[in-house]
């Protein structure tokens, strides 16, 4: 099992969580993040917004399903066919156990 968190753009969160919802992949946390890339913020003017606002998606999925999860968040939050900087970043754990609380039933 894989934890995928990925850091995409506020404008993109609903696009990705219908993707996912759309490919059998409904759960999904989200939390709203501020942060910086590469890019080190963003200058408008005179004035350097050094820290954005971004939404954080968890998802936890089976190692089967890894490749074909990450490929539909990037698909979906990409920016245009090329993509922008600040479209985003996956990040990917291995989950070597959870459990459900409501249930106390551990899930490998």
């Amino acid at each position: 099992m894989y934890l995928l968190r990925a850091i995409v753009r506020p404008e993109k969160s609903a696009v990705v969580m219908k993707a996912l919802f759309d490919a059998g992949f409904p759960a999904v946390t989200k939390l709203a993040v501020f942060g910086r890339g590469k890019q080190r913020g963003i200058k408008v003017g005179n004035v350097t917004y050094d820290e954005l606002p971004k939404d954080l998606l968890m998802i936890t999925i089976p190692a089967k399903d890894k490749d074909f999860v990450i490929e539909t968040i990037m698909e979906s939050a990409r920016t245009g066919e090329q993509g922008q900087f600040g479209d985003g970043k996956i990040f990917v754990t291995q989950v070597d156990e959870s459990y459900t609380i409501s249930s106390g039933r551990k899930e490998v």
